[in-house]
């Protein structure tokens, strides 16, 4: 397995890279770590590129002198990224780069060409303005990658404690990917899985109510989805045993109410340390996703990690 992981030496960050540990993935992954220098300036002239012709004016020298330096910064992030990779998954191979330009842009590019099979980031970047909810980096690298990607949060266990996992499904093929994607990770025994289908279910006005016909439409297409929705996560929930350890838990939820709020409200209650969603689903009655409506709302609200699973990947 191929593991991105975009770092800036925040706080967030080296949250992401402590909770590897504790997302399920092999013991021998290869994982690239890539810190981004927000600067676009040409080099120095020199030995990192061509002799000036013309005398450099002050401005433009004292430029250069500053991209230097954050450059230089940032190699010393990603080589310490590098080392908390290490330090937290031993048994991986570790390499890490440093690239300059838009951070978004960058991870986004490399990623196309290195072809990982999941990028990390962390919820939040650090950025002269801090202006992070769900960082704008983070954001733009989760809306736009071909590939799974993990927004990392604080982790709520610890050593041999085992993994909660939430994994919202809805028949999709988005989420069909997420359960396959819970399904081949190498959880610590004793983890549980709660499998959790929110019924989003049509609601009439109580004038509308009052009128047979409206009331039996709205009974019989509500009652369609309840039987629909308990066929969808039981057999997601086989589908899990069978390919789980024995010393997993699985389990399986339907709640009544939005999957924006549902997801979120029920992992907290779970202790979750992780959300499954696919990036592309479908509502009850309404195909509604580009990057899934539910699963871009679940990423920015949630208080734990939250993998969005690309069905591609």
């Amino acid at each position: 397995m191929k593991v991105l992981i975009a770092y800036d030496g925040s706080a967030s960050a080296d949250t992401g890279i402590e909770g590897l540990q504790r997302a399920g993935l092999p013991t021998d992954a290869h994982a690239l770590v890539v810190s981004i220098a927000e600067v676009w300036l040409p080099p120095p002239s020199g030995a990192d590129g061509p002799a000036d012709t013309f005398p450099v004016p002050p401005g433009l020298k004292r430029a250069r002198e500053h991209a230097a330096h954050i450059l230089k910064d940032a190699h010393a992030v990603a080589e310490r990224g590098n080392k908390l990779v290490q330090k937290h998954c031993p048994g991986w191979k570790v390499n890490y780069e440093v690239g300059n330009g838009s951070p978004a842009f960058e991870i986004l590019n490399r990623a196309d060409e290195w072809k990982p099979d999941l990028i990390v980031v962390g919820s939040q970047g650090r950025t002269a303005l801090g202006r992070f909810v769900l960082g704008s980096v983070s954001q733009k690298v989760l809306t736009e990658a071909s590939t799974s990607v993990r927004i990392a949060r604080r982790i709520t266990g610890s050593g041999s404690s085992g993994e909660r996992i939430v994994v919202g499904i809805d028949g999709s093929e988005g989420s069909q990917a997420a359960i396959r994607a819970v399904g081949r990770r190498r959880w610590t025994p004793g983890s549980e899985v709660r499998l959790v289908v929110a019924q989003d279910l049509i609601k009439a006005s109580p004038a509308s109510m009052l009128i047979p016909s409206v009331r039996n439409f709205v009974y019989e297409v509500n009652e369609d989805e309840r039987v629909q929705e308990k066929k969808i996560v039981e057999a997601a929930a086989k589908d899990l045993r069978d390919d789980l350890d024995e010393s997993v838990t699985v389990s399986a939820m339907i709640e009544n109410g939005d999957p924006k709020q549902v997801l979120v409200r029920h992992a907290e209650e779970f202790g979750a340390d992780c959300i499954f969603t696919g990036a592309t689903g479908f509502s009850n009655r309404i195909e509604r996703f580009v990057l899934g409506s539910v699963s871009a709302a679940v990423a920015a609200r949630a208080h734990c990690s939250v993998e969005v699973v690309r069905h591609n990947a």
